[in-house]
């Protein structure tokens, strides 16, 4: 089963052009979805990313990444 990973391009607490290599090697294969996802409280306050159904945040971009490990298959 293919993970499911969704990210915003509107976050002013992470970078698409960083947050996308570090989740493709996270997650090789999966398809990382670019967009808003209508999340602008928490967003506006921290580095979030979207993983198989898990909202998951963190201060910095790195801190998400690592704790979005946890989520994938």
């Amino acid at each position: 089963m293919a993970n499911d990973i969704r990210i915003c391009d509107k976050c002013k607490h992470m970078k698409v052009k960083t947050m996308l290599p570090k989740l493709q090697k996270l997650a090789p294969g999966a398809d990382v979805k670019v967009g808003c996802k209508s999340y602008c409280g928490p967003c506006a306050r921290a580095a979030f990313v979207f993983v198989n159904g898990r909202y998951i945040t963190a201060p910095t971009e790195d801190e998400a990444v690592e704790k979005a490990g946890k989520f994938i298959k």
